[in-house]
């Protein structure tokens, strides 16, 4: 009797833990599989470095062409500076032509070192030579020179210093630009303005000594010097000027020397 009301009771109680083991099995999250990942292999390595490579190419590709870009960029902008300054000098050039009465022609004159200039109502210069002429109209910069030379020449001093002034600006390394210099120096000293005439005289002398007109800016140096009072100083020039240009010096600044050192003394 005992062994069958065991029996009994024990098929109860597993009739009865039955359905909590399901529920607790159902109450359990379910997880998806994790994919299954390739190895790599050794050709799509090699399909990523070769992807890697072209693109690297064409980024280089890239900042080469950029720069190439750039480079022309800098050219075009370097000539179009250039023709703005080029048509500066030719409208600076006409417009002080057309101040100086549109009467003298164009000629590539060397201004006089001797005689101070007066006005010529009623005359015109005629150029020397045909070559100097053509000179001249194929040259811009000599035009401009040549177009404040005459403005000085006709006592126009105000004038010519501006027409001078901006031919110096358009073109720096011209030959004409130490000529253009000098004469804006005795320009000033011209019309009364014997510091600003010193001032630019030594600029020009000490920016460009080989200039050719740089004895010339020494000896009108020693002239604006005397109008100033400053007679030791002017010695001084006449000094530097026998001992840088003794030998090149030209015959008129030579023959101009000795009296202007005896007013000096």
């Amino acid at each position: 009797m005992k062994l069958v009301h065991f029996g009994t009771v024990a098929a109860i109680a597993l009739t009865a833990a039955a359905p909590a083991s399901a529920q607790y099995r159902q109450a359990q999250p379910q997880y998806p599989a994790a994919p299954m990942v390739a190895p790599a292999t050794q050709a799509s390595v090699a399909n990523l470095d070769n992807r890697i490579v072209t693109l690297e190419r064409q980024i280089a590709d890239l900042l080469r062409a950029e720069e190439e870009n750039g480079h022309r960029i800098a050219q075009l902008e370097a000539q179009l500076k250039q023709q703005r300054e080029d048509s500066s000098a030719r409208i600076a050039a006409l417009e002080a032509q057309l101040a100086a009465g549109g009467s003298a022609p164009v000629q590539t004159a060397s201004e006089p070192t001797i005689q101070k200039p007066t006005p010529a109502a009623g005359s015109s210069t005629k150029p020397t030579t045909t070559t100097a002429v053509a000179s001249a109209e194929s040259d811009p910069a000599e035009e401009a020179y040549d177009a404040g030379y005459q403005l000085w020449k006709a006592g126009k001093y105000d004038e010519a210093v501006g027409a001078l002034r901006a031919f110096t600006s358009a073109y720096p390394k011209h030959r004409r630009t130490s000529w253009a210099n000098n004469l804006t120096g005795r320009a000033l000293l011209d019309k009364g303005e014997p510091r600003a005439a010193a001032e630019v005289l030594l600029a020009n002398y000490r920016s460009n000594p080989k200039g050719e007109r740089a004895a010339d800016s020494l000896f009108y140096l020693g002239q604006a010097l005397l109008k100033l009072n400053q007679s030791s100083q002017a010695c001084k020039a006449y000094g530097e000027l026998e001992a840088v240009y003794g030998r090149s010096m030209r015959a008129d600044l030579k023959n101009m020397l000795p009296a202007a050192k005896s007013q000096a003394k």
